[in-house]
């Protein structure tokens, strides 16, 4: 039997179950660009060991993650082993903010061109989708590159002291 194309999620424990296989499956699979953007990563689990260790497997070569957050302040205290596994990999990662007409309409995505694309479309209820369809990718992968390109850098991997 043969996994579905496109699933829906309901609840938010599926939320972060297709987070976590979403990562496994990057990692196994190694595409080149991920893509992340939420307003905090509140409800990711990018605290946990088994997703940091699948963005280790994941971070070899020329390869390049984006995140878009509203600020980095949440993730730094809820993610603290992302926040190490960023640090050491300061050169794959770039950190992003939105501009100030999009921090209203930030989506929350998880994209990986050829290997998986997943958005949350209602944050109250946990609604939304996890999808391996290359339209899916486009779509998403259109709309957060609008955003970049009005996004600018954050959040640096070392502070330099005077």
């Amino acid at each position: 039997m043969s996994t579905p194309a496109s699933r829906l999620i309901q609840t938010r424990t599926e939320f972060q179950d297709a987070l976590r296989q979403a990562f496994s499956d990057i990692a196994a699979a190694g595409p080149r660009e991920i893509w992340m953007c939420d307003a905090d990563f509140a409800d990711w689990p990018l605290n946990e060991p088994q997703v940091v260790d699948s963005l280790a497997r994941w971070a070899i070569g020329h390869r390049s993650c984006t995140i878009l957050a509203l600020d980095y302040e949440s993730i730094q205290r809820r993610h603290p082993r992302w926040v190490q596994w960023r640090r050491e990999r300061a050169h794959v990662v770039r950190c992003r903010i939105p501009d100030e007409a999009d921090k209203l309409n930030l989506p929350c995505v998880l994209l990986a061109s050829g290997t998986v694309s997943l958005r949350l479309i209602d944050r109250a209820l946990y609604r939304g989708s996890v999808s391996t369809e290359i339209s899916d990718a486009v779509r998403d992968r259109d709309r957060l590159d609008a955003l970049m390109q009005r996004s600018v850098d954050a959040f640096p991997a070392t502070t330099l002291g005077l």
